[in-house]
């Protein structure tokens, strides 16, 4: 079982309340670019961002338009290399529980015919949760283990590097926050920004860190769809128990394959608490 105990009451019951938040711009390689504003688009055409439709959040796993939150161009592109910095920046974000994932997808050819189909997103950064289990639970608004908390209140950013090594081209770089604030009812938020790889390197991921969206995760998993209640594991047979029970160990498996960090040490990921 992948989450042990989850959320108070006054976190899950809220049903109404949504994260609603997007990224508003980014800073690559120390230059600033703006995001797109979905509110008013006739002031964002000259952006790296895909251009989204709209900002509700995306509520399954099964739709394409959880690749770039159904954004299918940009006029512009950033450049970088291999170590390079990548912050990407919220203006508003509300809910603190849920894990942040930033993934990459190289190009064939030109970025107007790069539909990110197929099975060729790679993970180049993730933080789930790592909550204490004796003062910070999953279940924890403030005070809270969870990566996507980073980013509660104003212009808050997340910076990953550009994998070591990794081979020039043009990439998506696509930066997803899973909100898991609300029973059974994941929001999605993804948003895909348009870079050029420089530099000589050579370095790809392999099938074993590559995933397709969507695909890399479905609407039944329990790192998804989060009930009220768990299976207890040492029950024979098993016995539903409340989620939000602190005495369940604490621990949370982030969705998708593990990072690919380029030329440097290749390690899996464990974000067990």
């Amino acid at each position: 079982m992948l989450f042990s105990s989850l959320y108070n009451t006054v976190g899950l019951f809220a049903a109404g309340a949504a994260a609603h938040g997007a990224v508003t711009s980014y800073v690559i390689a120390g230059k600033t670019y703006p995001g797109y504003q979905g509110f008013s688009p006739g002031n964002s055409k000259s952006v790296i961002q895909r251009q989204w439709p709209d900002y509700n959040p995306i509520t399954t796993c099964a739709t394409p338009k959880l690749r770039c939150n159904g954004g299918t161009s940009a006029t512009e592109s950033a450049t970088v290399v291999p170590g390079d910095n990548v912050t990407a920046i919220w203006s508003q974000w509300t809910h603190s529980q849920g894990p942040v994932l930033v993934w990459m997808y190289k190009c064939a050819g030109a970025f107007s015919s790069c539909d990110g189909a197929g099975a060729g997103w790679f993970k180049i950064d993730e933080a789930g949760f790592t909550g204490d289990g004796v003062k910070t639970f999953l279940d924890t608004e403030v005070n809270s283990g969870w990566g996507i908390a980073k980013l509660v209140g104003g212009n808050k950013g997340w910076s990953s590097k550009i994998p070591a090594g990794l081979a020039p081209g043009n990439y998506l770089i696509r930066h997803e926050l899973i909100a898991l604030h609300q029973a059974n009812a994941p929001q999605f938020y993804p948003e895909c920004a348009q870079i050029v790889v420089g530099g000589s390197g050579s370095a790809q991921p392999d099938a074993s860190y590559k995933a397709a969206i969507p695909g890399y995760c479905s609407d039944s998993d329990a790192n998804i769809k989060v009930s009220f209640e768990s299976m207890s594991a040492n029950q024979n047979p098993p016995h539903q128990v409340p989620i939000n029970n602190h005495q369940l160990p604490q621990t949370y498996k982030i969705p998708g394959p593990p990072v690919f960090k380029g030329t440097s040490a290749k390690l899996a990921r464990d974000f067990a608490a």
